[in-house]
């Protein structure tokens, strides 16, 4: 096996990650760190199926520096010798303004790529703590850093813009909208199963526990749900999703909450979690017989169809809704729910199809067609990285 490069995608409590060959298309090994700072937890795969090793750690053992540092020893053991990894690719949520294609990252753009924690707190920490870890550990590595918001920076300006005096907008506080590398992957794989569709008007669901939608025309970003933070938009797992800002000032002066208990509140307790009071996972919320729970996932579905209706109008009708991500991919009922729900745009799902889910889930004679396409963000950072080396 040739030399290789490397992904990392790394969460609050976990780091996914993949080794793929330089033209970033074919994948050697995969695997993730799960349960950093309770229960760490590391499993390697190779093809599927195949599990290379397996390792845990106590609790408090691992961080994710030191789980950082366990994926790049495991990745080097299985390259062995005479076999190197030329990169890693990184996933970033914020690129704010300036970065709006993937760059080689040095400590000038990590010091900038910090001052974006505060957009995206879940998020933008855990990203970079693995690009810390390898550039104290093996500083001669070259580290890409690939954003959710790159997708994003080509929307129009009434797109971005918030209601605000112009200034706000020049100092960065506009719509950034996220999940952008999700966004770009499944477009491009579109491209492939369907190229005249593709070249349409086209919105993308990313429903998983974070939930976006994007509207896409001939394969760039239109307009999204998300806006300034990872928190606006559609109810996700454990985030509240568009809410009027009253309604923060209110709760503020009511029950007395300052800035970090009203992170807490729409970051970490709201949303499905919030408002079944059950669970934050959709198959949890499936299963269980309680009212709340039906309620938490009507809520759910009929956010989703109202910010359908207004991309739609953003981009002056619907060629093809597609679905991707956790919920999207494997709950035929939400797919159901909302195929139904955009009846009046000319989607008619088909049962067996959706079932299935898997490519075209609509009817055949369905004026506007609907898919599932699984998401792939680690394939998307593999060939972004891989161009930058070529370049």
């Amino acid at each position: 096996m040739p030399d290789c490069l490397a992904v990392l995608n790394a969460g609050s409590s976990s780091i996914k990650f993949a080794v793929y060959d330089m033209a970033a298309e074919v994948q050697h090994l995969h695997g993730q760190i799960e349960g950093i700072g309770t229960a760490p937890h590391l499993r390697l795969a190779g093809h599927p199926g195949e599990i290379l090793a397996e390792r845990r750690w106590s609790a408090g053992e691992l961080d994710h520096d030191g789980a950082t540092r366990e994926i790049y020893q495991a990745i080097a053991d299985f390259l062995g010798d005479g076999r190197l990894l030329r990169a890693m690719g990184h996933r970033v949520v914020h690129g704010g303004i300036a970065y709006t294609a993937p760059v080689i990252v040095d400590a000038s753009i990590l010091e900038a790529l910090a001052a974006f924690v505060p957009l995206a707190p879940l998020h933008q920490p855990h990203n970079l703590a693995p690009i810390r870890a390898i550039a104290a550990h093996q500083p001669d590595l070259l580290q890409v850093a690939c954003f959710d918001t790159a997708f994003h920076r080509a929307q129009q300006w009434e797109a971005q813009a918030f209601a605000l005096p112009r200034r706000y907008f020049a100092e960065g506080v506009r719509r950034y909208g996220f999940h952008g590398l999700s966004y770009e992957y499944v477009s491009k794989a579109l491209v492939d199963l369907a190229p005249d569709i593709a070249q349409g008007r086209v919105i993308i669901a990313h429903l998983g526990n974070g939930a976006s939608l994007c509207a896409i025309h001939r394969g760039a970003s239109v307009a999204s749900t998300m806006g300034f933070t990872t928190v606006d938009g559609l109810m996700m797992g454990t985030r509240c999703g568009t809410i009027d800002p009253g309604v923060i000032l209110y709760l503020m002066e009511r029950e007395g909450l300052d800035l970090r208990g009203i992170e807490d509140l729409i970051y970490r307790r709201s949303g499905l979690l919030g408002v079944s009071g059950i669970s934050a996972d959709m198959r949890t919320l499936r299963a269980s017989k309680a009212p709340e729970a039906a309620a938490a996932i009507a809520l759910f579905e009929y956010r989703i169809l109202r910010e359908i209706g207004s991309l739609a109008a953003a981009l002056g009708g619907l060629d093809a809704l597609v679905f991707t991500a956790g919920i999207g991919e494997n709950d035929a009922a939400t797919r159901e729910a909302i195929m139904r729900g955009c009846a009046w745009l000319g989607v008619a799902p088909d049962a067996a199809r959706n079932a299935a889910g898997k490519g075209r889930i609509s009817a055949d004679p369905s004026p506007v067609s609907a898919w599932v396409i699984p998401t792939d963000e680690e394939r998307m950072i593999a060939r972004h990285t891989a161009a930058l080396l070529r370049r």
